[in-house]
């Protein structure tokens, strides 16, 4: 039996996933965190490598089964392929994608996959426009990639809902409060 929890976060940019992994993190005692970027080759070239890196991850991921260690997630192959669904690379990645997720839903862990959104797409714009993030004449462009992005996500997680039921499906709208998703994050795994 699982003593040990898996978590995925993934959400558009600018949904917010920096500041919920981390509240995580700490919020949740011997979890380590990985942030993930996935591979900018939209090649043949760069399935083969993306393909590679995440077997090589799932396989990392299993060694550490029943250790008592938390894995916690900023964005895996679940980003590969929400790309490629929106045609952002010159390749499918469905079918690695999916042989990717039943790998992952056989794990000895606690799995949960959290798909962070916002209720007001409209608020994409103001958050891609802060400092550090994208240039504000352009924030507006990366809005409605990030809408897209998150209605992809959206889907992602219905599917995985209705495919895996093992795999704790949470959509966390994330435009409100800090300290009320907190607040809902730690009764989440706190009933756990």
């Amino acid at each position: 039996m699982a003593n040990s929890k898996i978590i995925i976060v993934e959400g558009a940019q600018g949904a917010g996933k920096t500041t919920v992994t981390d509240f995580l993190r700490y919020a949740i005692k011997y979890t380590n965190l990985y942030r993930l970027t996935g591979t900018a080759d939209s090649s043949s070239e760069g399935k083969k490598k993306a393909t590679i890196m995440y077997q090589n991850l799932l396989a990392y991921m299993k060694t550490l089964e029943n250790l008592s260690i938390n894995l916690l997630f900023d964005r895996t192959f679940f980003t590969e392929e929400n790309y490629c669904r929106l045609k952002k690379k010159e390749y499918s990645f469905t079918d690695v994608y999916e042989e990717l997720l039943k790998e992952l839903s056989t794990m000895d862990f606690d799995i949960y996959y959290i798909t962070l959104y916002l209720k007001d797409e409209t608020l994409y714009e103001k958050r891609l426009a802060r400092e550090g993030k994208a240039v504000p004449e352009y924030a507006k462009f990366k809005a409605e990639s990030s809408i897209s992005q998150q209605r992809v996500y959206l889907q992602m997680a219905e599917e995985i809902k209705q495919q895996y039921p093992n795999i704790h499906v949470i959509n966390l709208e994330n435009s409100r409060d800090i300290e009320e998703v907190q607040k809902e994050l730690r009764k989440l795994f706190e009933a756990e």
